[in-house]
This record gives structure tokens, sequence and C-alpha cells, in this order.
């Protein structure tokens, strides 16, 4: 079993090293059992706590039970990043436990986490570099391992489903409500021709702002991005287009979130709502045949929670326990949606010692 045993023992005299050799071994073996059982040192994560804040008005994906931030359901997390946490939590070894307070602004909210109030900070946020930045440019938060994948889409009236099948037939007689800051919008502007690839404005294009109407002159003084916008496009709440081949945009949400979206859909405010596939789903399913959703985006889009960038001991200790939640993301919205228990299974049968 020891060879190096061995070997001294046959070279004569050696085998006064042996006996030390093995008790060394030994003590190793024995450090390592102690480690096993609660001796040695433990992730970063495993029985720690978090603060973790997460957004209220993304149904299926992290809601909360009561939408009025007065009332006392409105901090009880529901949804499936809630039920994620959930078999976070009760994961073999020492518990991590999460106390989860709601937001209800989604603007710059994947920044929460660098912040005094929130450790973690979830709500179906797209885990982007250009997120992980501040104002400045500081890399100030990171993302941890993507637990769900989805796509941009449209919701439309089912009246509507043939006439705004894709992007393209969104013209300038159309209204798209989007929540601004959201990928929802900045691929609708990029896939209709609105901005560029950089989130760059096309020339021409108007906006009603909090500051009055503004016009886009093709520079990046008009840019939005998935990750913030000019200075000067803040509090945005209509979007007029540069041609007719182009939609006009609405800005909806401040209060409510996507509930606001859908109630103007329903009363024909909006044509389509512009988000990610999962929601408008889920919507189209509730709808009893009302809505519809087209225009799927060809780009995938992975989710993930934030934490501050220099707390990365912790970020793999969440990733590691993550990944094995998701089976390397091959357990996802779907599999959720077909067993609502199907995390917590899993985190019953983690294996580790912690």
């Amino acid at each position: 079993m020891y060879p190096f045993n061995s070997a001294v023992g046959k070279a004569g005299g050696g085998f006064r090293w042996a006996w030390p050799v093995k008790m060394l071994l030994l003590s190793v073996a024995l450090l390592g059992l102690a480690a096993c059982a609660g001796g040695g040192e433990r992730p970063a994560c495993a029985g720690d706590s978090f603060n973790v804040g997460f957004y209220a008005y993304f149904a299926p994906m992290s809601y909360s039970a009561n939408e009025d931030p007065a009332s006392d359901g409105f901090n009880s997390h529901l949804g499936y990043e809630a039920d994620l946490l959930t078999a976070l939590e009760v994961m073999e070894g020492p518990g991590t436990t999460f106390t989860r307070r709601a937001i209800a602004e989604w603007d710059g909210i994947w920044l929460k986490s660098a912040g005094p109030d929130f450790d973690m900070v979830g709500g179906g946020i797209t885990a982007l570099d250009s997120r992980t930045m501040d104002a400045s440019g500081n890399r100030v938060v990171s993302f941890t391992s993507g637990h769900v994948s989805f796509r941009q889409s449209l919701l439309v009236r089912a009246d509507d489903e043939v006439e705004l099948a894709g992007y393209g037939d969104l013209t300038s007689d159309r209204r798209v409500g989007v929540l601004a800051g959201t990928t929802g919008e900045a691929r609708l502007l990029q896939l209709t021709g609105l901005a560029d690839a950089d989130g760059v404005l096309a020339a021409g294009t108007r906006l009603e702002t909090a500051q009055g109407m503004v016009t886009a002159d093709g520079s990046s003084d008009y840019t939005i991005a998935a990750s913030g916008e000019s200075a000067n496009l803040e509090g945005r709440r209509m979007l007029y287009p540069p041609t007719d081949a182009m939609p006009q945009v609405v800005y909806l949400g401040d209060v409510l979130g996507e509930t606001e979206l859908l109630e103007a859909l329903a009363s024909g405010e909006i044509d389509a709502l512009a988000r990610g596939e999962i929601g408008n789903r889920d919507a189209a399913s509730v709808s009893g045949g009302k809505f519809v959703v087209t225009a799927l985006d060809e780009s995938a889009e992975v989710g993930g929670f934030t934490l501050a960038a220099d707390d990365l001991e912790r970020a793999t200790c969440i990733d590691r326990r993550i990944n094995w939640l998701t089976d390397n993301r091959s357990i996802g919205y779907a599999e959720w949606l077909a067993d609502s228990q199907v995390f917590m299974r899993r985190a019953e049968s983690w294996g580790d010692d912690y």
C-alpha cells in the first residue's frame, strides 16, 4: 500500500522511518475524517445567512405574494427562483438561509447586491458583463452560474397572431410596451432597427422623457442598452420611430411592473409586449386564449443572481450548489413548471459534506 515504506525497509536500517511515516499518514487520514464530520473548514456559504433582494413583479420567475408594497405578503417570495432558493436552504450540511425582501423598482436592480442592504439579488435577471459595472465603469457585482435559459419574444392579442408574427411586422402604426432597462427593451430596439448592436439609437428617433422631448442624432449620446441608458433618456415614456418601418415604443411598469403592461395589452393601449419568453408564455397560458406568443428571438439569454464582486468565495459556493440543483442547467423552467418539487428532490440527494 505504501511503496515508499517498503523500499525503506529493504534498504536496511530504514525501518526506523517507517513508523513515523505511518503515523503521519494516519494523522492526515484522521484530520480528513474530522473535516468530513464537520471539524474542517466549511465552504463559504454553508451555514451562512444572506439578505436577498428579489424583483416583485416578474411572474412566474420571481414575484411577491401580494403586489402591494404596504402588504404583509409583499416580501413573501414566489416563483421559479423562490423554489430554487428554498432548495438551496435545505441542502445537506449546515444550512444556508436567505432572508428575502422584495424590490419594486427594476432599474439597475442587479447592482443592489453591491450595497449595504443586500448580499444577493435576483428576479429573472439576464447575466451580462455590462451589468456587473457601475456608472463609472467599476466592476462592483458578479453573476452566479446561470440557472435558467430563455429568449425574448412578443406577446400579442390572439387576433393579431398572424399580422404580428415577427419583429419585422412592427411598423409605425403599432405600439409595443416594454419595461425600461430590460433585455426585452434592448433586444426590441435592436431587432426593429431602432438601435444598433451597441444600443445607439437611429438618427431621428424621438423620445418623450421626464425632461421633455429629445431627438437622437445617431451618436452614442443617445444610447439605450440592457445595462443602462444615456442620462438624457432617463424617465422615458414614449419612443417615436424615424421611419414607418419601425414601431412606437410605450414605457410602462414603473408602479406594478409587468402587470401594467399586461393590462395595457388587454385594453388595446399597446399592440404587443416585448419581454422574455417565460413570462410571455405564462401570461398566454392563463389568458384563456386571449394572448399568444410570437416572434421568438434567435439569441438565447441566461439568468442568474448577483453578489458583490469581492464576495467570490461565497459566489463560488453558491454556484456549485446551483449547478447541482439544475444538473448543470439541464433542469430549468420547463422541468420546474411540470414538477415544482424537482429542485427539492435534487437538494435531498446532495451528497457533499456541506
